[in-house]
């Protein structure tokens, strides 16, 4: 891979806007957007005269004619594995939009048709990516707090997601798949892997179909404890939206994260607290800044492991991980015992 990678990207809608504005950010870093796609022309033209790319309706048009080296897929989860098959097949690198795919089975096909095909496959899971989140990781690293060993991750919300997404209402599985995923990544990343998993789900919500707040509580294979905490359904003032709010303790102190992306560690009988949000960026806006952030450091990250030729720290393999929590926290919930994520092995 040479200092320039062409990107293409599939999928013009509502949550692409900050893919795109974070892909032409990082021009100077050696992005350069060279095609978009969307099934519905209206937002595929739109999306290329603001960004100054050509459009096409047709994912396969866009790979033939813009050459992509890598594509940026932001649909909906039931085309991904298509998209990133196709991809694959064309020796194109692919990174997909969270959540990897409607269920296992296929995140893992999608994954076993990258390695036959040798390409680069990566999850666009952003949280591990969000300012205050990776303050959080290199506060661990330093080892400040000790080993920990308990630890609240918690993303509770009132916030109308519908407005934007309305397919939400008609999904048979909603906030684990949809917002709890994120956490459980976070869980992963901050605890490390788990052993097994148990949790409630509740549909407080009368008009949708699937669960809308979800409670899980993990056990770490390193012995910790962590309770994954996550709900479109929560009435409170203020809203913290969209700030996750992280609780973690070692053995040598704590690290927490409250609202207004504010964090106090405790270390050695000391404490001392810091502001920990970015700045805005010219596309940015409050309360979405977290958010959108995440977006330039996750593919500022896609691109930089791109042209070093190695996997991306969300690669296919590892998200794997993180959607094995996903089906086993489903699956505690329907049979009400503790459940031990599936795992998986090259074949």
């Amino acid at each position: 891979m040479g200092d320039r990678v062409r990107v293409g990207l599939v999928g013009c809608g509502f949550y692409a806007q900050n893919h795109l504005h974070a892909w032409r950010d990082l021009r100077a870093a050696g992005a350069d957007l060279v095609g978009v796609c969307d099934m519905d022309g209206t937002k595929a033209k739109a999306a290329g005269e603001a960004f100054g790319a050509p459009w096409f309706t047709d994912p396969a048009a866009l790979i033939d004619g813009a050459k992509p080296d890598l594509l940026d897929i932001t649909t909906r989860m039931d085309s991904h594995r298509a998209l990133a098959q196709l991809a694959a097949e064309r020796g194109v690198a692919a990174v997909v939009q969270k959540p990897f795919a409607p269920g296992y089975d296929e995140c893992v096909a999608a994954v076993e048709t990258a390695r036959r095909h040798g390409t680069f496959l990566a999850v666009h899971e952003n949280f591990r990516f969000q300012t205050p989140m990776r303050r959080v990781a290199a506060v661990l690293a330093s080892g400040a707090i000790g080993a920990p060993s308990w630890a609240r991750l918690s993303f509770r919300t009132g916030f109308d997601v519908y407005r934007t997404q309305p397919y939400f209402y008609g999904e048979e599985r909603l906030v684990i798949l949809d917002l709890g995923i994120h956490l459980l990544d976070l869980a992963r990343v901050f605890l490390g892997e788990v052993e097994r998993a148990s949790c409630e789900t509740q549909r407080r919500n009368p008009k949708v179909r699937a669960e809308d707040t979800a409670t899980v509580m993990l056990r770490h294979t390193s012995g910790a404890v962590s309770v994954v905490e996550c709900s479109y359904e929560s009435r409170r003032i203020p809203d913290p939206f969209p700030e996750t709010l992280v609780e973690i303790e070692g053995d040598a102190g704590s690290v927490v994260v409250g609202r207004g992306e504010r964090m106090t560690v405790t270390s050695q009988g000391l404490s001392w607290d810091e502001a920990i949000g970015g700045p805005l960026l010219s596309w940015t806006s409050r309360p979405w800044h977290v958010s959108q952030e995440a977006v330039l450091h996750a593919n500022a990250h896609m691109l930089e492991s791109l042209k070093a030729g190695r996997p991306a720290a969300t690669s296919g393999e590892d998200n794997l991980k993180t959607y094995a929590l996903v089906d086993a926290a489903y699956e505690a919930a329907e049979t009400g015992r503790a459940v031990r994520p599936k795992t998986w092995a090259p074949p």
